[in-house]
């Protein structure tokens, strides 16, 4: 094989695992551009979430869809990458509106997986700048979400692994817990620290939260993929999906 050739697929192929990893592509369409088998094996997206789509954005619990099916809710400080956490679990670029303005997202936003199932963005809590007022109205919504949502199955509640369990991040384990309602927790943006510098915080947060039941935790990367089929293995229990 020519060298120019050699060279221009060395290119196109790591281009292609750099856009994988940014959910530019699913791993599909990788396979498909490069060939390389290994990719799907690596960086599994079932297609169940591939097909979210948007449904619904209301300011209030009671202006939900039919609270029938079963549906999983993300939650997550302003800054905690939550957005990105979707639209990497979904494997898609724009499925949850990433803003550089923290706080923008003001309503439960809901996407559709089939009949049954769904995934719902609720609102960011911390940096938002809004009055205190509509603050406060974002914290009875989401109580009254969390407390009266019959096919709430389940929080993925994200943490910036820098700075985890914040004050909001207790208060939401609190009406969680209130709720019988199971958790597990995001350390988001992994890739910013060290390995080991991750796992110590890993284990410090676990160690804090050992004597609550039905709460998990992970470290987690929208970046690199980091802890994806482990989050989605959560979601597929809680949502149902039969076992592959």
């Amino acid at each position: 094989m020519p060298k120019i050739q050699i060279i221009e697929r060395y290119y196109i192929r790591n281009l292609a695992r750099q856009r994988l990893n940014s959910g530019y592509y699913t791993p599909e369409h990788t396979y498909h551009i490069t060939g390389i088998k290994q990719l799907t094996k690596i960086h599994n997206n079932p297609a169940r979430y591939n097909i979210a789509q948007f449904e619904k954005s209301v300011p209030k619990p009671e202006q939900a869809p039919d609270d029938i099916g079963r549906e999983v809710a993300f939650a997550g400080r302003s800054n905690a990458g939550k957005s990105s956490a979707l639209n990497r679990l979904t494997c898609q670029k724009s499925l949850a509106r990433i803003s550089k303005t923290p706080g923008r997202t003001q309503h439960l936003v809901f996407f559709r997986l089939d009949d049954e199932r769904r995934l719902v963005d609720l609102p960011g809590y911390g940096f938002a700048k809004v009055p205190d007022k509509v603050k406060r109205e974002w914290a009875l919504s989401l109580e009254k979400y969390l407390q009266e949502r019959q096919s709430l199955q389940g929080l993925i509640l994200l943490m910036d692994v820098r700075h985890p369990l914040t004050d909001f991040d207790q208060k939401m384990l609190e009406w969680c817990l209130h709720s019988n309602m199971p958790v597990h927790i995001l350390l988001t943006k992994a890739d910013k620290l060290k390995r080991g510098a991750a796992q110590n915080t890993l284990l410090k947060v676990k160690r804090e939260l050992a004597e609550l039941a039905n709460v998990s935790v992970q470290l987690f990367s929208s970046l690199k993929g980091t802890g994806l089929e482990e989050a989605q293995s959560v979601l597929d229990q809680w949502l149902d999906f039969p076992v592959k």
